[in-house]
C-alpha cells in the first residue's frame, strides 16, 4: 500500500489499468499477459523478411572478405583524433546536424553545407529518404540484383518496389526511367556485381526520371568516375557516400547526403534528433583532412582487384569488371555453396547468396595481397577436389 494525501490506496501492477475523472477512479483487473502481443505488430512487418547483413562472427578468426570492409586501417590522424576526444566531453550530446563536418564535406566535394545531410552510415540516409518520400502504394524502382537493403525499407513504408532486371551485361536497363516511381534507386557501383555503367548513361537516365533518382555511391572511391558532376545539373538528384568502405571507418557508421538544400532541409525534419554519435563526427572530419591517405588504400585495392580478376578468370570462373572493392565470380549453373562451405572451414569468409539469380557467385572483397593469396590457394585446392 502507498499513502496518497493521507489516504491508503493500492498501488497499480502491470495487469491494473487506472481510468481517473475528476475525483473519481476505478481499477479494472486484467489477466496477466503470457505471450507477446504479436498481433499488434503491423502484417507488414510480420510478413517481411529482414535485412541479413554479411556475417560478424564472433567464434574465431577469419579471413573476411565477406562484408566489403577496408582491410587497411584508417589514417592515424583518426586514431589521435579519436583517442583526444575520448574525454569527459562524451556526457554530452553532439551536434544534432554535424555542422563541422558538413563544413569539411563541402570543401572536399566542392558543395555547400546546405547541400548535405550527415547520417549515421548510409543505411539510415536510405531509410530517412524513405520514410520522406514514400507511403502505402508508392513506387521505388531500381535494377535487380542489387543492394537488398532497398527491399526491405520498401517493405517497411508499404511501398511498391518496382524491380528492373539488369541485362547480362549489367547495363542500365531501358525500362528503369519509365517505371513512374517517386524514388528511383541506382548502387553506383552496383552491389553485388562492382559494375559501373558510364556516366553518360546515367546523365541519360536524370534527364528522363520524374521522381527523385538516388545514386548510391558507397563504392565509388574504387572506381574510375563519379556521378558528383550530375548534381550541379539536375535539383532531383541526391547522391550517397559512405565512410565505411574506402575510409576504413566501418565500425564508426557515418555516411553523406549531397543534394538541392530544398531536399536536403526537408530530409533534415525526418532524422532522427542525433543520429550521429560525437566520436564518429570527429572520426570523419579526420578522415577527410587526410584524404590522401584514403586514396593510397583504394589504390592499393584497385590493384590487388585486377590480380583477383585475373585469377579467377584463369580458375574458369566469369568475372564482372569491377569498379569497387569487391568482385562477383560466376560459375555457370553450378552452385557455390559448397565453395563457401569450404572456404568458411579454411577460415575464408566471402559472401554467398542463395537467390536464383546469384545461387551459381561469390562475392568477395578484395583484401590485402596476402590474403588473396590464401583464397586463390584455397579455392584451387577446393576446385581440384571438386573435379
Amino acid at each position: 500500500m502507498q499513502l496518497y494525501g493521507g489516504t491508503e490506496r493500492p498501488l497499480l501492477s502491470c495487469t491494473q489499468v487506472r481510468y481517473e475523472e475528476g475525483a473519481t477512479s476505478a481499477l479494472l483487473e486484467e489477466p496477466a499477459l503470457t505471450a507477446p502481443r504479436l498481433d499488434l505488430v503491423r502484417p507488414t512487418i510480420r510478413c517481411m523478411h529482414g535485412y541479413v547483413p554479411g556475417e560478424q562472427p564472433q567464434d574465431k578468426r577469419y579471413i573476411k572478405l565477406n562484408s566489403n570492409e577496408n582491410p587497411y586501417p584508417p589514417s592515424p590522424r583518426v586514431i589521435a583524433a579519436l583517442q583526444h576526444a575520448i574525454n569527459e566531453d562524451l556526457r554530452l550530446y553532439p551536434d544534432p546536424v554535424a555542422d563541422r563536418l558538413r563544413d569539411k564535406a563541402a570543401e572536399v566535394y566542392g558543395l555547400s553545407r546546405e547541400q548535405i545531410l550527415v547520417g549515421n552510415g548510409s543505411d539510415d540516409l536510405l531509410t530517412i529518404l524513405m520514410r520522406t518520400f514514400i507511403g502505402r502504394g508508392d513506387r521505388v524502382a531500381y535494377p535487380v540484383p542489387t543492394y537488398s537493403l532497398y527491399d526491405t525499407l520498401v517493405a517497411m513504408q508499404e511501398g511498391e518496389a518496382i524491380r528492373i532486371p539488369f541485362p547480362a551485361d549489367f547495363s542500365l536497363p531501358p525500362q528503369l526511367a519509365a517505371t513512374e516511381a517517386k524514388l528511383v534507386f541506382l548502387c553506383h557501383p552496383n552491389a553485388p556485381s562492382g559494375t559501373l555503367p558510364p556516366l553518360s548513361s546515367v546523365d541519360i537516365l536524370a534527364q528522363r526520371v520524374r521522381g527523385i533518382l538516388v545514386i548510391d555511391e558507397a563504392y565509388i572511391d574504387f572506381a574510375d568516375e563519379t556521378a558528383l558532376p550530375l548534381l550541379h545539373k539536375y535539383p532531383h538528384v541526391i547522391l550517397l557516400r559512405s565512410f565505411s568502405k574506402s575510409f576504413s571507418l566501418a565500425g564508426m557508421r557515418t555516411g553523406l547526403a549531397f543534394g538541392h538544400p530544398a531536399l536536403i532541409q526537408e530530409l533534415l525534419k525526418v532524422k532522427d534528433s542525433y543520429n550521429v554519435n560525437r566520436l564518429s563526427i570527429i572520426a570523419a572530419i579526420a578522415a577527410l583532412e587526410d584524404y590522401a591517405w584514403m586514396r593510397r588504400n583504394a589504390d592499393k585495392i584497385r590493384a590487388t582487384r585486377s590480380r583477383l580478376t585475373q585469377a579467377l578468370r584463369e580458375l574458369g570462373y566469369v568475372v564482372y569488371d569491377s569498379q569497387a572493392n569487391f568482385v562477383l565470380a560466376r560459375r555457370a549453373g553450378v552452385s557455390q555453396e559448397p565453395i563457401y562451405r569450404g572456404l568458411k572451414e579454411r577460415g575464408i569468409l566471402v559472401r554467398y547468396f542463395s537467390s536464383p539469380d546469384l545461387f551459381d557467385c561469390v562475392r568477395i572483397t578484395v583484401g590485402t595481397d596476402e590474403q588473396i593469396d590464401q583464397l586463390l590457394a584455397s579455392l584451387k585446392q577446393l576446385l581440384a577436389s571438386s573435379g
